[in-house]
């Protein structure tokens, strides 16, 4: 029987928005922690967002100066990824979504990380099937997808693949719950798992209603909200989310599936190539003051 792994360093790949986020997450709950990334420069600005981050918190009552002062020390960064590996007992990797860059970090790290070592990617669209057998250790692979913000939102989904072992499921499932965070399982891969899913069902509808005249953004983002319950309408999601992580999500699982119905909608990927992302770049569906 294959022992759970005990977990005591995590190494997380990729400095950006959710790498940075995930680390700070494991900082928080106690572990020691390295980012890494390739770019100095992305490190750099890395750092400088989680101490923004760490002192708004702060000053939020959300954490203490200790506890922030804490986290931050028990944090490290990286663009040695041959330095870092050998320590790593779980490795997260959030790196851009490209298959052959996520390919060849996990054939990197079959060789580098220890041989008990847990190979996650938080990939959102890509099963770790297809990484899988690259890392030279397909049943310590699994996805393990944390959701924008990391800081903020609850649910993790932890995805097998058919080559999963169930220790490897069971010890990142716990370190979820030790992040803080409530795991869902999700037993089969399938693109855009489940909370992409939902999520693009009622994003798809949203815009057949504002393209075929039904109604108006703010009147389908208030329907939504008044009328179902959701914390904030599909349009404010998807600002919130990023409109050009919504596109690449569409287009990953559109190359997944061939389905048409998958494309990105044209109205997205009218707006995201203007450089309208959403809230992170001041506008999107809607405006917002920076």
């Amino acid at each position: 029987m294959e022992q759970r792994t005990v977990i005591s360093n995590i190494l997380v790949i990729g400095a950006g928005a959710m790498g940075s986020q995930i680390a700070m997450t494991a900082a928080l709950a106690g572990y020691p922690t390295t980012i890494h990334d390739v770019s100095q420069t992305q490190l750099d600005a890395a750092m400088a967002a989680l101490r923004e981050r760490a002192d708004k918190m702060v000053d939020s009552g959300r954490l203490t100066t200790d506890q922030a002062e804490q986290a931050q020390a028990r944090l490290r960064f990286s663009t040695q990824l041959e330095n870092v590996s050998p320590a790593a007992d779980f490795v997260i990797e959030a790196a851009t979504e490209r298959l052959d860059i996520k390919q060849e970090i996990f054939a990197t790290l079959g060789h580098l990380a220890p041989p008990h070592a847990i190979l996650a990617t938080n990939s959102s669209t890509l099963g770790s099937s297809k990484v899988a057998e690259a890392s030279g250790r397909p049943d310590r692979v699994c996805n393990m997808h944390f959701f924008n913000p990391v800081l903020v939102m609850e649910c993790v989904e932890v995805v097998r693949h058919p080559g999963t072992s169930q220790a490897t499921i069971d010890a990142t499932m716990d370190l979820a719950r030790r992040l803080g965070k409530s795991p869902v399982l999700i037993n089969r891969e399938i693109p855009g798992f489940v909370a992409n899913r939902l999520m693009g069902a009622v994003q798809k509808e949203a815009l057949a209603l504002l393209a075929g005249g039904v109604a108006n953004k703010e009147d389908i983002d208030t329907t939504a909200r008044l009328a179902l319950r959701h914390p904030m309408g599909p349009f404010e999601l998807m600002d919130l989310v990023g409109l050009d992580v919504i596109a690449d999500i569409a287009r990953a699982t559109h190359e997944e599936t061939g389905d048409p119905v998958d494309a990105p909608d044209p109205a997205i990927t009218a707006l995201v190539s203007k450089g309208m992302f959403g809230r992170k770049s001041g506008a999107g569906w809607y405006s917002y003051a920076r």
